[in-house]
């Protein structure tokens, strides 16, 4: 028998009862950095997906890029995920935490005056939304060895946070021109150091930070998250990405990872990038592999057969909380009002339709 939507499998140690995966989705609703009430019952009324990935959850307070996002540092944090997980597993989900350090994509006022954190000092001339508006972020601080070496410290707690509140693993966000990535590329990376440099030398701290984060959980619980060909928040396009890209794969492949995540192409934008290069990092990869950007029904059945484990929806589980069943029964979908996606409160957050039963 084919694999299809329904059908369930297993990325690393974490058994998912179907190939849907609702993707991370910033909603900005958290006011006081931690979950509410009302992020339990979201992530619960998604809890038939196989995999819910959480929201971004920054590991510390110099990881937040934008206003009212949760953490993951905090005794109250903690406590506050620990409801949502409950609430996914007592509906019959898994979750994993999606940890996250935004680098550069941030400004003093979220950061308690501080300048934003980056591996070089150099500006990238983004937007990020302080909750009063839209405005440009600023030139960071670049880390100190020191300094790098205490926020793969960050991850590791984080890691450690998210299995005190009960979640099924983690997924490092090393995508989307976050800190991860900024180090990655030789675009936002000057650095001369050990850092900095060759292909070895920028994906040292992505290493780095696997190697924590798999230490407290083990390699089959972490999954990781890519954009090789994307420009999110003016990271630029590495000079040779297929060849870094690669050296991320060969790395993560020494380890029994529970998935890799791929933005395919921009991301939230067009599926472009040069022929075969997905392909070829996607055939590279051991682990099982998450389709992502843009997926309908028709796409993501044609994904399964093509050899990806499952396919991550957002927009589509923004809107039909109970997506799954929608896709099986052929029903209508709801349309997503992009109006409410970020910040407010119930309204374009937990108040979508289900299907009549």
């Amino acid at each position: 028998m084919a694999d299809t939507l329904f059908s369930p499998t297993k990325l690393g140690a974490i058994e998912i009862a179907n190939r849907f995966v609702m993707a991370p989705l910033t909603r900005n609703r958290a006011p006081d950095l931690h979950p509410t009430d009302m992020t339990v019952e979201y992530y619960r009324q998604r809890a038939g997906a196989g995999l819910i990935v959480t929201e971004g959850t920054q590991i510390s307070p110099m990881g937040q890029g934008y206003a009212w996002t949760p953490g993951i540092y905090s005794e109250e944090q903690v406590a506050g995920w620990k409801k949502v997980t409950d609430a996914v597993h007592e509906a019959g989900g898994k979750i994993v935490a999606q940890i996250w350090h935004v680098g550069r994509i941030s400004v003093p006022q979220l950061l308690n005056g501080r300048d934003p954190v980056g591996p070089s000092a150099i500006s990238a001339e983004a937007k990020t939304f302080d909750g009063e508006g839209f405005v440009a972020t600023t030139t960071p601080h670049a880390l100190t060895v020191e300094e790098i070496a205490a926020t793969v410290e960050d991850y590791r707690k984080a890691a450690r946070n998210a299995q005190a509140a009960g979640f099924d693993g983690v997924e490092i966000h090393a995508a989307n021109g976050y800190l991860i990535d900024q180090f990655l590329r030789d675009t936002s990376n000057k650095r001369e150091d050990e850092y900095g440099g060759s292909i070895e030398n920028r994906t040292r701290f992505l290493r780095e930070v696997v190697d924590a984060v798999t230490e407290v959980l083990g390699a089959e619980r972490v999954g990781i998250r890519l954009s090789p060909w994307s420009n999110a928040n003016n990271v630029g396009i590495d000079s040779n990405t297929a060849e870094l890209f690669g050296a991320v794969i060969d790395f993560l492949n020494t380890k029994p990872m529970a998935y890799v995540h791929f933005v395919e192409g921009q991301t939230g934008g067009p599926r472009e990038w040069p022929e075969d290069g997905i392909e070829t990092l996607r055939a590279k990869s051991k682990a099982p592999y998450i389709a992502n950007n843009g997926y309908d029904k028709a796409m993501a059945e044609a994904a399964l057969k093509e050899g990806a484990a499952a396919v991550a929806f957002g927009k589509l589980f923004i809107a039909n909380p109970d997506l799954p069943k929608r896709f099986a029964k052929d029903a209508p979908l709801n349309e997503p009002n992009s109006e409410t996606f970020y910040g407010g409160g119930a309204q374009g957050y937990t108040d979508y339709p289900f299907l009549d039963e």
